[in-house]
């Protein structure tokens, strides 16, 4: 309880320390009508910035009940399509099985039993899991292993092995890897512009697609996920932010977004290397598109958000996600209600 009391004391004072919000009344008045609107208590009014003078059309918005009217349906989504987006293990299997960019799969572990090419192995303490990893970079040559959880979501349960860090970080996540399940894959190598603006995580691409009644795929919205001060993940929710892209040019626009809970600062540049994101060209972005695209021929759910990353070679699929909060797009894009694809897909959910 006190926790979630000093949650919602940082997010109150962030909006009242905020140089950019509307007048008091105005955002009385508009916070009410969103509630009337939309028929719900307006915390996203307020946790998606409809609060700042900049948002005029603040009913274009989702709310939470909008969100589970697309994300619950039957008609969009099936579940036969989650078990495989879901789960990064069959996920992994099953693109590579397709021949879809993705970064190759080393091996997995349930718990202590270990999976490895055609072996397995059972360990059982954290000698015998330095040891394995150990044996695994001498055989294989690689010096870097991602490894992250099967099931879970938002960066969580995500850890970089190099041939020079193993030791310490199974020093401090031996119980954690031993106890749960995770897929261990090749490290996805930046593109050296990416690179330009963040070098320590993967900075990937969330491409929104949808699959219209007609068959045909469409990317509704995209931006680009980054992380700082070290971090190796980008993800929103681990306390990285999010640039929209221009999905027409292929560039980022020119500012920033980050939740809320995370301070919600909106930024021109990336605080670590200084690089400005307006008119940032992404690399290989037409080619990125056509790999979502792509990848929907392989799972038609009606609509998922697709991670991309960008490598020198080209782009690579990260995972895949059809249980999609829609809050980060729906920032990016600017109000998703006022996209000219989602009348229809509020009509088929």
């Amino acid at each position: 309880m006190r926790h979630k009391l000093s949650l919602l004391k940082k997010r109150v004072a962030i909006v009242l320390e905020d140089d950019n919000k509307k007048g008091v009344f105005q955002i009385l008045r508009e916070a009410i009508g969103f509630w009337i609107a939309k028929k719900e208590v307006p915390y996203f009014y307020f946790g998606k910035f409809l609060y700042r003078k900049d948002v005029k059309n603040y009913k274009d918005y989702l709310s939470s009940k909008e969100v589970d009217l697309v994300t619950l349906s039957k008609k969009l989504h099936r579940t036969q399509y989650a078990s495989i987006l879901r789960n990064k293990l069959s996920f992994a299997i099953y693109m590579e099985k397709n021949k879809m960019a993705v970064p190759p799969l080393i091996g997995y572990n349930f718990g202590n039993r270990f999976f490895y090419q055609e072996n397995n192995k059972t360990i059982t303490d954290k000698e015998d899991l330095t040891k394995f990893f150990k044996d695994l970079f001498e055989v294989t040559g690689k010096t870097k292993i991602f490894i992250k959880a099967i099931s879970e979501m938002g960066g969580k349960g995500c850890h970089l092995l190099t041939f020079d860090n193993y030791k310490e970080e199974i020093e401090k996540n031996s119980k954690e890897i031993l106890t749960n399940d995770f897929i261990w894959q090749d490290i996805i190598v930046q593109h050296d512009e990416v690179n330009k603006i963040y070098p320590s995580s993967v900075n990937t691409i969330r491409f929104d697609s949808y699959l219209d009644k007609n068959d045909k795929v469409h990317i509704l919205s995209a931006f680009m996920r980054f992380g700082g001060g070290g971090a190796v993940v980008d993800n929103n929710s681990s306390g990285g932010f999010f640039v929209p892209i221009d999905l027409e040019k292929g560039r980022l626009k020119e500012k920033s977004h980050q939740q809320l809970k995370y301070g919600g600062k909106r930024l021109t540049a990336h605080p670590d290397t200084n690089t400005v994101f307006s008119n940032f060209e992404i690399p290989f972005f037409e080619e990125a598109c056509a790999l979502v695209k792509s990848a929907v021929d392989c799972i038609p759910d009606r609509i998922i958000g697709w991670d991309i990353a960008i490598t020198p070679e080209g782009p690579v699929i990260v995972e895949g996600n059809d249980n999609n909060s829609f809050i980060a797009p729906d920032i990016a894009y600017g109000g998703y209600l006022s996209h000219p694809m989602f009348k229809e897909i509020m009509q088929e959910a």
